[in-house]
């Protein structure tokens, strides 16, 4: 390796890091991502603490949840993770009128969390990693790293893991609140437990990628194909035409 070789070598790798912060911010919401995962249920455990009304405390969270996908909306923003919020608040309010527990408001989130983990662990298995299937297209490479970049399809591997197994830690704290503790222990521990292992999850998840091979662009392959086809067509009905 010579000097010149070096700061191209470093540069390349800075770039490669950039894409995949890039990447991983835009699959996973940025900040405002978890601001409307965590709002919701801030707003609830909030209200219910103070006054102990399932009712108020569904319908503001509820409220809220639409008040921040009409945002989106006003700002010509993507609304996939509002809307993701909207549903999963949607099916807390339902559940918890359904059985008049202030608690059951939680449980379809946690039902969630539980089968998203699971689901990580098994696709792993399976040889095709959860992660993977995820952030394929935000990387432009499909399925591409499945059997044409076997260091990215490890990495995805240990990403999974990884996802997997914090959500499933998760989960072995809040189920057992669930049945022992109030609405308003599990609540907050439920809100104190929004953020960290996410932040956790995609941390380990940027530090694998950004160690793996570089993302194969299948969509740049594909525009270089038709282009080369249509060179060949260009060529085959010129060459008639000069004869």
């Amino acid at each position: 390796m010579t000097s010149l070789d070096k700061p191209t070598e470093e540069t390349s790798a800075d770039d490669a890091r950039a894409v995949t912060e890039a990447a991983l911010f835009e699959a996973f919401g940025g900040v405002r991502g978890m601001v409307e995962t965590v709002v919701p249920g801030l707003l609830f455990v909030t209200i219910y603490t103070i006054n102990k009304d399932l009712h108020l405390s569904a319908i503001a969270a509820l409220a809220v949840s639409l008040v921040l996908v009409v945002v989106r909306l006003l700002m010509k923003d993507t609304v996939k993770h509002a809307f993701s919020g909207v549903f999963g608040v949607a099916f807390g309010v339902v559940f918890a009128m359904m059985t008049g527990n202030a608690k059951d408001f939680y449980l379809p989130g946690m039902l969630y969390t539980l089968g998203l983990g699971l689901a990580y662990i098994i696709t792993t298995l399976c040889g095709v990693p959860l992660i993977g299937l995820i952030l394929g297209p935000v990387f432009k490479e499909n399925l591409s790293w499945r059997t044409r970049n076997p260091g990215r399809k490890k990495a995805y591997a240990k990403a999974s893991y990884a996802w997997g197994a914090i959500l499933l830690a998760k989960c072995a704290i809040l189920f057992p609140l669930y049945w022992w503790a109030d609405t308003t222990q599990l609540g907050w521990v439920l809100v104190a437990l929004k953020i960290p292992p996410f932040l956790l999850a995609v941390y380990l998840t940027w530090v694998f990628l950004a160690k793996a091979p570089a993302p194969i662009d299948v969509f740049a392959e594909m525009e270089a194909e038709e282009k080369a086809a249509e060179e060949r067509e260009r060529q085959a009905a010129a060459g008639p035409a000069e004869q």
